[in-house]
């Protein structure tokens, strides 16, 4: 392992505590590298799992819920309890079945070999829907690439990143290792000392609004960002319709909504669409009439930005704002008919509520165009999904699809973002390729955070004729 070349240490004053953060983030960096050193991966890997501890346990994950619903006023505490411990499970698991430091990669035969190395002190700007999870996802990916990271998270979301900020760096103490691997913003973060860390740092991982994504990418680091999300699913005709209802329901409900991979439209194929509403209705979804639906569509936002009285509240919350009839007492979800496709039509949009938007389509050709709209006014590149039974109909969604997943029966929240039953990497960082301006187009994994050094030897000759390469084109077109 090596740390990244020494820099010009900058002037520290009080107003700009970022210079000091740096300094001691590169300090113990080189304390981590020389353990590295002398022990190899498997203290890399004690210092990821002593990450994992941090908010895994049970009592910790709950206490982090609880305050990071009473500190930001959004989701579900029993939501964010499963997500601490659910998704920093499965990203353990990850990490602990990969190499990420020295060799990573022997290729004999080609004559390679490939060496990981830290990039070097990590930026990463995290958002309020995920106060502790994000924080602590990230740092161990980049724990696991030999860095140093530090956490600028939302004004609103400090009081409730500051604990786990502080767990991790007390785990990290306990078992030997600098806690300045870890640190984040002091209070009061403000958007000069973010930028200000951002352009200090050798890599920023951007997760959040639009807004942080963007000024990553003007900070001259690199910067991996994430883009909107505004998941379409359809029902198709073969769908088990009462697994698929269940399922979206499930993924829709959780955390009330605000996962960037939370259902935002069901598209449903006109043969079962009946069927399929009765379904969702079994399930806990209540269907707005034409009365109640035009006071979702002004109420849901103001002055043309999502209401912060409803997104990611309750469904009771939702029956009170919108004025349910009473028959929607008990729901779990509100579901609103749309046909237009736009900024005339915000339904048609990321709403980060229990509101799901309902499509009826002729059939799946008609279905799939559906989607490609919904995806081309918002979201395109992140993610869609399908209920189906008919797998030709999912690869051709997946074909004709500009997102980077695709999901086959599966309530998208959880399987999104990586899960036990799909091969996606678990993450809370998912990238959605040129389609939205980012760097790559996969879920974030500790490989974001190395560099790779490749030993380049000689092999036998492997040069082809002339006629082997040229000679289909001349026999078609001449020389």
């Amino acid at each position: 392992m090596q740390d990244t070349p020494a820099r010009k240490p900058a002037e520290t004053t009080a107003a700009d505590p970022v210079p000091d953060l740096i300094r001691r983030a590169r300090a113990a960096m080189a304390t981590f590298a020389a353990e590295i050193a002398r022990e190899g991966q498997p203290r890399i890997d004690e210092a990821v799992t002593a990450l994992a501890w941090s908010i895994y346990k049970p009592e910790t994950a709950r206490r982090y819920a609880e305050l990071a619903v009473e500190v930001t006023g959004i989701g579900h505490v029993e939501s964010k309890v499963i997500k601490n411990q659910r998704k920093t499970f499965g990203t353990l698991r990850d990490l602990l079945r990969a190499k990420s430091t020295g060799i990573i990669e022997e290729m004999p035969e080609k004559g390679l070999v490939k060496w990981a190395k830290p990039v070097g002190v990590v930026a990463a700007i995290t958002p309020s829907t995920n106060p502790q999870a994000t924080p602590v996802n990230k740092a161990m990916m980049a724990i696991k690439g030999g860095n140093a990271i530090i956490i600028a998270p939302p004004p609103a979301a400090w009081a409730a990143t500051e604990p786990a900020v502080a767990g991790m760096r007390a785990e990290l103490t306990r078992i030997g290792l600098p806690a300045d691997l870890v640190q984040m913003l002091p209070n009061p973060v403000s958007r000069e000392m973010t930028t200000r860390l951002m352009e200090m740092s050798d890599l920023v991982v951007a997760t959040g609004s639009q807004a942080n994504v963007k000024a990553a990418y003007k900070s001259g680091k690199p910067a991996l960002g994430v883009g909107l999300g505004n998941a379409p699913v359809i029902i198709d005709t073969s769908a088990d319709l009462d697994q698929a209802a269940d399922l979206i329901m499930q993924s829709k409900t959780f955390d009330n909504a605000t996962s960037c991979s939370s259902e935002n439209a069901v598209v449903i194929v006109d043969d079962v669409y009946d069927a399929a509403i009765k379904a969702l209705e079994k399930h806990g979804g209540y269907m707005a009439d034409k009365a109640e639906r035009a006071r979702i569509v002004d109420r849901l936002w103001v002055d043309g930005k999502l209401n912060r009285a409803v997104i990611a509240q309750g469904p009771e919350r939702l029956v009170e704002v919108f004025e349910l009839s009473s028959r929607a007492r008990g729901c779990k979800f509100v579901m609103a008919e749309e046909t237009g496709i736009g900024k005339a039509h915000p339904l048609s949009g990321e709403k980060l509520s229990l509101v799901l938007t309902i499509y009826r389509a002729k059939d799946f050709a008609d279905a799939k165009r559906v989607v490609k709209n919904i995806l081309d006014y918002q979201g395109r590149g992140h993610s869609c999904g399908i209920h189906t039974k008919n797998m030709d109909h999912a690869r051709e969604l997946a074909a004709d699809t500009d997102v980077v997943r695709v999901l086959v029966n599966q309530a998208h929240t959880f399987g999104n973002g990586g899960g036990f039953n799909n091969a996606l990497p678990f993450t809370l960082t998912m990238g959605c390729g040129t389609w939205q301006a980012n760097a790559f187009s996969d879920n974030l994994s500790w490989r974001n955070f190395v560099n790779i050094t490749h030993l380049v030897m000689t092999i036998p000759e492997d040069k082809p004729s002339e006629e082997a390469l040229f000679g289909p084109y001349w026999a078609k077109w001449g020389k």
